[in-house]
């Protein structure tokens, strides 16, 4: 799925295997980032979804109720109703999976917890994206290692 983006994940600057986000500059921001940026929000849903349906009962048995996780997306902070991963190459667009409980609502717009998927910094002349690393990231790992360390610490 994510093949045609294989040059974005072997950045000059990014030989780390412990990178969790590659930088994109602005220079290299087109259609194809579009469309795997989109790609990689649908596999963020689908994940939060299954996770969200494993990890409820557990929470719950615990007297952590409510938990909701889902991916949301903002301009400069700001939940825009009806925003999309369409508007991700518009400065300041920001997708992350956001996990919450004892309740929250998405309508609050808070959330308690999150990992970034793709962040475009606009800067004052030249942007800067960063994108989740999948060629050495798990998404689905980070969201569940995440989900296994709230629920240790509350």
């Amino acid at each position: 799925m994510f093949k045609p983006f294989r040059h974005l994940f072997i950045h000059k600057k990014q030989h780390n295997k412990n990178d969790k986000y590659i930088e994109i500059p602005e220079s290299e921001m087109n259609e194809e980032l579009k469309r795997h940026i989109l790609e990689l929000e649908l596999l963020g849903e689908e994940y939060t979804e299954v996770l969200q349906n494993k990890y409820t009962n557990k929470f719950e048995r615990y007297g952590k109720k409510n938990l909701k996780i889902w991916v949301c997306r903002d301009i400069d902070g700001e939940e825009i109703e009806d925003l999309s991963s369409e508007e991700c190459l518009e400065r300041e667009y920001r997708s992350q999976v956001a996990i919450n409980f004892d309740g929250f609502t998405a309508k609050e717009d808070a959330y308690a917890y999150y990992i970034q998927l793709w962040y475009y910094f606009g800067g004052h002349s030249n942007g800067t994206g960063t994108l989740y690393n999948l060629s050495v990231n798990n998404l689905e790992n980070d969201i569940e290692e995440t989900l296994e360390k709230i629920f240790k610490q509350t």
